[in-house]
């Protein structure tokens, strides 16, 4: 039932103990791989979010009065949203950073 003299198992000279370092060592590079995809998928994810969010609140603010009134009620809504935003573009760099 062998094929070609490599042993019981298919793989190189049918070493056991090889056989189980090169399966260690693929699934490490695998679980690597999983785990920069996640890291990817979160920063776009949260960059998305942080731009979604900021719009929405944004589209909220109503603003009524002479440009100047206008202005200082944008001006007022970003000094609350920007800090918020600002964290989510962070921890979406931070995904990024670490993928790359």
């Amino acid at each position: 039932m062998e094929s070609g003299g490599g042993g019981f198992f298919p793989f190189g000279g049918g070493d056991p103990e090889d056989l189980l370092g090169a399966l260690r060592e693929f699934a490490e590079k695998q679980a690597e791989s999983v785990q920069d995809a996640q890291r990817e998928q979160y920063a776009t994810l949260t960059l998305n979010t942080a731009v979604q969010l900021t719009a929405a609140a944004l589209s909220q603010v109503q603003v009524e009065g002479s440009s100047d009134a206008q202005a200082i009620a944008l001006r007022d809504a970003m000094r609350v949203l920007f800090p918020e935003a600002v964290a989510l573009v962070s921890a979406a760099r931070e995904g990024f950073m670490r993928s790359a």
